[in-house]
């Protein structure tokens, strides 16, 4: 009984964290949002292991469904935190979103006529020259970073596109990147992970800022998956490193014939 008092009382305190740090977050920002939803998660797992030395012995033999209820609190959180930044993300850039769609359908087809027609490279600059002949103030970027003690040094190439919003005078900077989904595929990850990489759009048009909230969640994510299979973790898979993809650090050009 009193083994069961204690699970129930670190769940508890878990549940109770999470509902009053949902209702705090309904105004904050997305970073704000996903900040402290891992810190919820970190406070639960303080919770529990504090509960588990203060049982002692008694308490192993309830640690495994500990654990199970721990895990399925993690993942359905994760669930639910990406749940809610894609269905923002979808209401943001829908005429690019759209505009992107139907030009990719078409490019194999009417414009690719590369070695290699399947080439995002190839792709990228078909999109950065139709989006700009379409009007849109689009750039072809590339990210570059030094190797250092803890990453590799690296590029990558995605596009920029800079519009106009409704009633303001300031810019919004949208980012196009035709890999997305692939960005965060693990070969040997739990079924949680896999499910979590499965809902990402396959090609990303969006802001910046939800693209480094599903960053950071999927890395995390990652991370506790790669745990789990007891696998090592390249540093190429944490989120500073991912983040380093679309980067400030860049260079822009247009589309050349």
């Amino acid at each position: 009984m009193g083994k069961l008092l204690h699970e129930e009382k670190a769940l508890g305190i878990c549940n109770n964290q999470q509902n009053k740090c949902f209702d705090q977050c309904k105004d904050f920002n997305l970073e704000e949002k996903v900040l402290s939803a891992f810190y919820v998660q970190d406070h639960f797992e303080e919770a529990n292991h504090g509960f588990k030395s203060a049982s002692g012995d008694d308490y192993e033999d309830d640690e495994s469904d500990s654990s199970s209820k721990e895990r399925a609190f993690y993942w359905e959180s994760q669930q639910a935190l990406l749940q809610e930044i894609l269905e923002r993300y979808s209401l943001t850039a829908q005429k690019l979103r759209q505009e992107v769609r139907r030009i990719l359908e078409a490019s194999e087809r009417e414009f690719c006529r590369c070695t290699k027609p399947s080439s995002n490279a190839c792709l990228r600059r078909i999109l950065v020259d139709l989006l700009s002949k379409k009007g849109f103030n689009a750039s072809l970027c590339t990210s570059k970073w030094k190797r250092t003690k803890k990453f590799p040094g690296g590029t990558h190439e995605y596009i920029e596109v800079t519009a106009n919003s409704l009633g303001r005078k300031k810019q919004i900077l949208l980012l196009i990147e035709l890999e997305f989904r692939d960005q965060f595929k693990i070969a040997k990850s739990c079924k949680e992970y896999t499910n979590l990489v499965a809902q990402l759009p396959e090609i990303y048009v969006g802001k910046l800022d939800f693209l480094n909230a599903i960053v950071r969640i999927l890395c995390n994510s990652a991370k506790k998956s790669m745990k789990e299979k007891k696998i090592y973790m390249g540093p190429w898979r944490k989120k500073s490193f991912m983040e380093m993809k679309w980067s400030s650090s860049l260079e822009r050009k247009p589309f050349e014939q």
